[in-house]
């Protein structure tokens, strides 16, 4: 089974954008509960559907299969729910690990979260100067929660 461990932050500061270079996503679901969310994403001229289930601390499983983009497009079009998600992503790497940086846009501009992929919840990692709290364990910010909650209504 396929398993994801994830830790996300806040971002304290902007000295991480002379760092990286930023790729647009548009993302949507086509499931949001907890139990199993399903989404459509385009990365550039990629599709992706991606099957997530229940996080348990920062561990959930997830399978994740490239569609074709036009297809994606559609899907995010007419049949995900809305609105999307559309944010930039950075890719930062420091030591062994690579930092995300999502800059949101749309319903949730001014958000902005850093996210780092562990191989075990008790890895330990560096932290660069730039991360601040840690919003690991809060569901709001869940990209799938974005969709119904979106920071500009927090």
């Amino acid at each position: 089974m396929a398993k994801e461990i994830e830790r996300k932050f806040l971002v304290a500061d902007d000295a991480w954008r002379e760092l990286a270079e930023g790729t647009s996503y548009r993302q949507g679901y086509l499931s949001t509960v907890k139990e199993r969310t399903v989404r459509v994403r385009t990365i550039d001229d990629k599709g992706y559907m991606t099957v997530k289930g229940i996080t348990v601390g920062a561990t959930r499983s997830e399978y994740e299969y490239e569609i074709p983009a036009a297809e994606a497009n559609e899907m995010l079009d007419s049949l995900c729910e809305q609105p999307i998600i559309e944010k930039k992503r950075y890719k930062i790497p420091q030591d062994e690990f690579v930092w995300e940086i999502d800059e949101f846009g749309g319903v949730n501009d001014g958000l902005i979260v850093a996210e780092i992929e562990l191989e075990d919840e008790n890895q330990e990692f560096g932290k660069p100067d730039w991360i601040g709290e840690e919003v690991t364990g809060d569901p709001r910010y869940f990209n799938s929660n974005l969709i119904a909650k979106p920071f500009s209504t927090w």
